[in-house]
């Protein structure tokens, strides 16, 4: 994000599409231009988040070469392999060998038909070792997609792993997967996706007895009409959590190899405030990469670790999520949101989250930027109902916490679609957020997730 108007990366992505957008069709999330999930007045929630976590749901896929593993945290890992693939990095130009195994979920019939959807998991790759996540869905005309790769990823970026990363150019003519989202190429003729799978595909360098570990894979699938407002809300809990603040403006023009330095990382800034609520640290030793004059380390070591090698940014939502699991304890999702009762819901168990919204200056009083993409963290509600966020778009630390004007900043989040500054209709954020909660939720917490369609 950076402090004044102009197009994200996401944005430029989506530019093919603008023009079913504005007819009507759906613009994809990765533009950020998601269906908004509105449960006002008793509507039913057009939010269909399901993951695969325990051993009875990892024991319930197909395997070829992987298997299921009980315990604390139950997940899948690799067995035997299934054979040896050569894959080529597009970033490296390295082709090397790699062992395999795969394990597919069952068939999830959605209960909102969507137009859109994001995958999101929670892995370990020790090095030497990767993870690629694909989708094959079937539509309501009754044919199905191909499988789409939906990220291949690795906690690291040493010499022994791949580059993480996304993969353009994929659709079939009639939906597209943007970055990290697949999305129904044109929602006005009525196509939905009514089902999908997920496969995982665990790789390793051959003769070695490392495995990726999975302990949760999900994805959410979203339909909600587009609209340039949402219903206002009444105010419910007040209270606010002790969220560490972080600005990612302190960090403008370090690394730029990482989209640019750190005004581009609102993503991986707001991902480390909520690691460190949770109480995920970094040791010195992950952390003497970074320039020791360089304030807030983590965060320089956050966007590194997040960083998407095809959208070249920190933005990826699903990577977000995937970084935030590698500190011990730590679960992360992608998923939407329909209101500010659900954020309420969390923050009175004491859940924060980071919310995707975009703006105009005059739209978000005392933001002092306009945005096409932004995340935020937030951290509580005030006894008007105002929301308090960890916006990391501030001059320095102390300056992050902010309190935003309740009906503007509901807005500006659910809408899904917007005016820009010269008039132009694009897209809005759509109720998009991560969420990063504890491995072992307590009952309240648990209580709290489900409320908002996570388990």
């Amino acid at each position: 994000m950076s402090r004044v108007e102009q197009p994200s990366r996401r944005a430029l992505l989506a530019a093919a599409v603008a023009a079913a957008a504005v007819s009507g069709g759906v613009i994809p999330a990765a533009a950020h231009a998601a269906p908004g999930a509105d449960t006002g007045g008793g509507a039913r929630r057009p939010v269909d988040y399901r993951a695969w976590t325990t051993y009875g749901d990892w024991r319930r896929g197909s395997v070829r070469g992987a298997r299921p593993v009980a315990g604390a945290r139950p997940g899948v890992v690799i067995g035997t392999p299934v054979g040896t693939t050569d894959y080529t990095d597009p970033h490296t130009g390295t082709t090397a060998a790699w062992e395999y195994a795969t394990w597919t979920s069952p068939v999830h019939r959605l209960t909102v038909p969507a137009t859109e959807v994001i995958a999101s998991w929670n892995a370990h790759t020790p090095s030497g070792t990767w993870i690629q996540v694909d989708l094959k869905g079937t539509y309501s005309d009754g044919t199905d997609t191909p499988w789409y790769v939906m990220g291949r990823w690795t906690a690291g970026d040493g010499e022994r792993d791949i580059r993480r990363t996304s993969v353009d150019d994929q659709g079939d003519g009639k939906s597209s997967i943007w970055t990290d989202t697949f999305s129904v190429d044109d929602a006005s003729t009525g196509l939905r996706l009514v089902s999908y799978r997920l496969r995982l595909t665990l790789h390793r360098r051959p003769g070695t007895r490392g495995t990726p570990t999975v302990w949760r894979l999900g994805a959410m699938g979203s339909d909600v009409p587009d609209r340039f407002t949402v219903p206002a809300s009444t105010p419910g809990h007040a209270g606010e959590l002790r969220v560490p603040r972080y600005s990612q403006e302190i960090h403008t023009g370090q690394y730029p190899e990482y989209d640019n330095g750190g005004e581009a990382w609102c993503s991986p800034t707001s991902s480390q405030m909520i690691i460190e609520y949770w109480g995920g640290r970094l040791t010195e030793e992950q952390l003497a990469w970074v320039d020791p004059a360089y304030a807030d380390p983590q965060v320089c070591h956050a966007a590194r670790y997040t960083y998407d090698n095809q959208y070249e940014g920190c933005g990826n939502w699903p990577f977000n999520a995937a970084y935030a699991a590698t500190f011990e304890g730590l679960q992360g999702v992608v998923t939407r949101l329909g209101s500010l009762a659900d954020l309420e819901t969390l923050i009175a168990a004491g859940i924060p989250a980071i919310t995707s919204q975009s703006f105009l200056e005059e739209e978000l009083t005392g933001a002092g930027y306009g945005t096409s993409g932004h995340l935020m963290t937030v951290i509580g509600f005030t006894a008007d109902g105002d929301v308090i966020a960890n916006d990391p778009a501030s001059d320095d630390n102390d300056a992050v916490r902010r309190v935003y004007r309740r009906r503007e900043w509901e807005n500006i989040w659910l809408r899904t679609k917007r005016y820009n500054a010269g008039g132009k209709v694009v897209s809005g954020t759509g109720g998009v957020c991560y969420l990063y909660f504890p491995a072992h939720p307590s009952p309240r917490q648990r209580k709290a997730l489900a409320a908002v369609g996570v388990r």
